[in-house]
């Protein structure tokens, strides 16, 4: 998935704020191999902090992040790979 051409939806970009974008990529890269075409996100605000949940099905995946951030939203972000290229959007766009 790191090697591949990255793409995002209008509504990630209008939605989900750079730095966030960034480290729902840096996520994946960091998971071991193998990784599943489809990437699930669940972002959701806890007081001044974003929570994000992180999972995939086959194999198995879940990690958990909390971080600072200005303003934290909740969200359900999908990142599918399709061998040649991977994007990022929203649940509500597939």
């Amino acid at each position: 998935m790191s090697s591949n051409k990255r793409y995002l939806t209008c509504g990630v970009d209008s939605t989900i704020p750079l730095e966030l974008q960034l480290f729902l990529w840096e996520c994946i890269e960091r998971m071991p191999a193998p990784k599943d075409y489809l990437q699930v996100f669940e972002l959701k605000p806890v007081g001044i902090l974003q929570s994000i949940t992180h999972r995939s099905e086959e194999p198995e995946y879940h990690m958990e992040y909390i971080i600072p951030m200005e303003n934290p939203i909740a969200e359900k972000v999908y990142i599918i790979d399709d061998g040649d290229h991977s994007t990022m959007l929203l649940a509500n766009e597939y």
